[in-house]
C-alpha cells in the first residue's frame, strides 16, 4: 500500500496521542514529509522525532515497564484511533459498565445453562472441574483476551485488525463468516422460546395433557415408562410423551428427514419475526442504544437463576440431582474425551473465534484495562456455567423421584434440555405456569443479548472492511442493520418449514462446530504470536494500560494454546462421527456435503487468501512478497515520526 493513502489517517492518528496524553503544545510539533512523488515519508529534523517520545512515557500512572513509543504505535499503521479526534463517526460505550455488560450478555449464552451442566455430569463431575478450570486459564482467557485488546487497540472490527498482517486477513472473513451462521440459526431458539412462553399462560400446560390435536394414540403423561406395578415396570417404546408428541408435532411440525421439507409454519414466522424485530430495534443506534438494553438482558437472567434455584433445592429429590452433578468420579481424568469436551466446552461458551469479541473491544476508550476486564468476564462466565448446573440437576432430581427412574434417564443436553426435560420437570411442579414462564422467559433474554451483539459484531466488521465511498456505507446505519436482518429472517424461513429441525442441526453442527473454532482460534494465536509478534503485541498492550501482561500470556499465544487447539482439532477430525437426528434419523451424504460446505466455507478463508495475495502481490522474489504482506509497508512510517525503527518479524 503507497504510503501517501495512509497519510491523513496516520496524521489524526498522532493528533489524537498527542491529544489524550495532554502533551503541552509546544512540545508537540510533529511534521510529516512527503517527497514529490507520494511514495515515501521522512521527518524533516531528528529533533521532531525525539519530541513524540513523550506519547507514551508522559502516560498518568504509567509503569516503567511501558513499551517505547516505536512500538507502541506499531500496530496502529492500518487503524485510526476513530474516537472524537480520529474518527468523529465512531461510537464509544458511555460507560465502561457497558462494554462489561455488553461482553457478560454476548458471550454468557444458552451454551451455559444446558451444556456445562450435562457435560460435568457425564464426565465425572466435580472432576471435571480440573480440566475445565485448566483450560479455561490456557486456552479461554488467551484468546479471549487477544480479541478484546485486538478491538480496542486497532479501533477495527472483526476484518480490519487483521491489518496488522495482511496475508492472514482471511481470518477477518472466516470471523465474519462463522458469526454469519450463528446469527442465521442461533435465532431459532429464541424463536421457540417464545413460542413455549406463549403457551405457558394456561393451566394445565398444553404439553401436561394428551389429547389435544397434535396428540397420537401412543401419547402418555407417565413420561418414560408405565409401572404395571412397584417392583415391576415395563418398557413401551411404543409410548410417547406428551412433551414429546408437543416438541415434535405441534412446535416442530417433523417431517421425515431432510428431502421432507413441508410447508412453512405460519405461527412459528411469527415467532421468528418478532424476535428478529426485538434485535433490530436493540441495535439499530448502535452501542449507545445497546449499551443500555443489555444491562437487563445480561442481568434479569441471573435473578430468574436464583429463584429457580431457591425453588428447585426446596423440592423433593434435588438433593440427589445435585450430589449426582458433583459426585466425582477420578477414573475419568484419564480419558481423553473428557479433557476434549472441557476445552471445546471453553471455545464454545466464550464465544471465541466469532469477530464479535473484537468489535465490542474497538467501541473502549484507548487506555481501558482490557486484561483486567478479560479475567473478571472469565470469572462471570465460568461462574455461571457452574450456577446454572445446580438448578438444572435440582430439578431433574425432583424429576427422578417422582418418576421412579434414575437420574441418568432423564438428564439431556442442548435443546432436549430446554425443549423437553425442563418442560417435563416443571409440568409436574405445584404452580407450574408460573415456572415455566420464568424459565422460558430467562431463556429468551439469556438468548437475545447473545444474538443482537452477535449481529452487532458482524455488521462493525463488515462496515469497517468496506471503502468509505460503498454503498452500504452511505446508507444510514438504521438501514443497514434493517438489512442484515432481513436478510438473515429469509434465511430463517428454510427452518420453519417441517424439515427445519434438521437444517437447524445442519447449521448447529458445521458451522459454528468446535472444528471450525478450534482452526480461528489455532491461526489467531500463530499469527499474533510468530507473525506479528508476541512480544511486540505486549508492549502494545502496555500502551494501552500501562503496563505488560504476566508472561504467561504471551506464552499462552506462542506455544500452549496452539497446541491446545491444534490438538483438540485432530481429535475431532479422527473421531468424527455422521450427523444424527435423535439418535434415529441418520442424515444423507448429500446433507453431510452441504454441512461440510458451511464447515469449509470459512476454513478455507484463511488459505485461499493467503493464496490469493501471493498471486496478486507485484514483486518478483517471494521475499520481497512476504515482506509486504506479513507487515504493512507504511508501518516504515511510525519509525521516521517517533524516531525508532519499527522492526519487522
Amino acid at each position: 500500500r503507497d504510503c501517501s493513502e495512509n497519510t491523513d489517517r496516520i496524521r489524526r492518528s498522532l493528533v489524537y496521542s498527542l491529544a489524550k496524553r495532554k502533551v503541552k503544545h509546544s512540545q508537540s510539533r510533529v511534521r510529516l514529509s512527503l517527497s514529490d512523488d507520494g511514495g515515501t515519508c521522512e521527518d524533516e529534523s531528528q529533533e521532531e522525532a525525539e519530541v513524540a517520545r513523550p506519547l507514551v512515557s508522559e502516560t498518568e500512572g504509567s509503569s516503567p515497564e511501558v513499551a517505547e513509543p516505536s512500538v507502541c504505535m506499531g500496530l496502529m499503521e492500518t487503524g485510526d484511533p476513530n474516537t472524537e479526534l480520529g474518527h468523529s463517526e465512531r461510537q464509544t460505550w458511555s460507560r465502561q459498565m457497558d462494554f462489561i455488560m455488553s461482553c457478560v450478555g454476548f458471550a454468557v449464552g444458552l451454551g451455559n445453562v444446558w451444556r456445562f451442566p450435562y457435560l460435568c455430569y457425564k464426565n465425572g463431575g466435580g472432576v471435571f472441574l480440573i480440566p475445565y478450570v485448566l483450560m479455561v486459564f490456557v486456552g479461554g482467557v488467551p484468546v479471549f483476551f487477544l480479541e478484546i485488546a485486538l478491538g480496542q487497540f486497532m479501533k477495527q472490527g472483526g476484518v480490519a485488525t487483521w491489518n496488522i498482517a495482511p496475508l492472514f486477513k482471511g481470518l477477518g472473513l472466516a470471523s465474519m463468516v462463522i458469526v454469519f451462521f450463528c446469527n442465521t440459526y442461533y435465532i431459532m431458539v429464541l424463536a421457540w422460546a417464545l413460542y413455549f412462553l406463549a403457551h405457558s399462560f394456561t393451566s394445565p400446560l398444553p404439553w401436561a395433557t394428551c389429547g389435544h390435536e397434535w396428540n397420537t394414540v401412543n401419547c402418555t403423561t407417565n413420561f418414560s415408562r408405565v409401572c404395571l406395578n412397584q417392583s415391576l415396570c415395563l418398557e413401551h417404546t411404543g409410548l410417547r410423551s406428551s412433551v414429546m408428541e408437543f416438541w415434535e408435532r405441534k412446535v416442530l411440525r417433523l417431517s421425515g428427514g431432510l428431502d421432507e421439507v413441508g410447508d412453512i409454519s405460519g405461527y412459528m414466522v411469527l415467532c421468528l419475526l418478532a424476535t428478529w424485530v426485538i434485535v433490530y430495534f436493540c441495535i439499530w443506534k448502535g452501542v449507545k442504544s445497546a449499551g443500555k438494553v443489555v444491562y437487563f438482558t445480561a442481568v434479569f437472567p441471573y435473578l430468574v437463576l436464583v429463584v429457580l434455584f431457591v425453588h428447585g433445592v426446596s423440592l423433593p429429590g434435588a438433593l440427589n440431582g445435585i450430589t449426582y452433578y458433583l459426585k466425582p468420579n477420578w477414573s475419568k481424568l484419564s480419558e481423553a474425551q473428557v479433557w476434549i469436551d472441557a476445552a471445546t466446552q471453553i471455545f464454545f461458551s466464550y464465544a471465541i473465534g466469532l469477530g464479535a469479541l473484537t468489535a465490542l473491544g474497538s467501541y473502549n476508550r484507548f487506555n481501558n484495562n482490557c486484561y483486567q476486564d478479560a479475567f473478571i468476564l472469565a470469572l462471570i462466565n465460568s461462574g455461571t456455567s457452574f450456577f446454572a448446573g445446580f438448578v438444572v440437576f435440582s430439578v431433574l432430581g425432583f424429576m427422578a423421584a417422582e418418576q421412579g427412574v434414575d437420574i441418568s434417564n432423564v438428564a439431556e443436553s442442548g435443546p432436549g434440555l430446554a425443549f423437553i426435560a425442563y418442560p417435563k420437570a416443571v409440568s409436574l411442579m405445584p404452580l407450574a405456569p408460573l415456572w415455566a414462564v420464568l424459565f422460558f422467559l430467562m431463556l429468551l433474554v439469556l438468548g437475545l443479548d447473545s444474538q443482537f451483539v452477535g449481529v452487532e459484531g458482524f455488521i462493525t466488521g463488515i462496515m469497517d472492511m468496506l471503502p468509505p465511498k460503498s454503498f452500504l456505507c452511505s446508507l444510514r446505519r438504521e438501514v443497514v442493520v434493517a438489512i442484515c436482518c432481513f436478510t438473515c429472517f429469509t434465511i430463517d424461513l428454510s427452518m420453519v418449514t417441517q424439515g427445519g429441525m434438521y437444517v437447524f442441526q445442519l447449521f448447529d453442527y458445521y458451522s459454528a462446530s468446535g472444528i471450525t473454532l478450534l482452526w480461528q482460534a489455532f491461526w489467531e494465536c500463530v499469527v499474533v504470536a510468530w507473525v506479528y509478534g508476541a512480544d511486540r503485541f505486549m508492549d502494545n498492550v502496555a500502551c494501552m494500560i500501562g503496563y505488560r501482561p504476566l508472561p504467561y500470556m504471551k506464552w499462552c499465544w506462542s506455544y500452549v494454546t496452539p497446541v491446545v487447539c491444534m490438538g483438540v482439532f485432530f481429535f475431532h477430525v479422527v473421531n468424527y462421527k455422521r450427523l444424527v437426528y435423535n439418535a434415529v434419523y441418520v442424515y444423507p451424504w448429500w446433507g453431510e456435503v452441504l454441512g461440510w460446505f458451511l464447515a469449509l466455507s470459512s476454513m478455507l478463508c484463511i488459505p485461499l487468501t493467503v493464496l490469493y495475495k501471493l498471486l496478486h502481490c507485484k514483486g518478483s522474489l517471494m521475499e520481497v512478497r512476504l515482506s509486504c504482506l506479513l507487515t504493512d509497508s507504511c508501518t516504515n512510517l511510525w519509525s521516521v515520526v517517533v524516531g525508532s525503527d519499527v522492526q519487522f518479524v
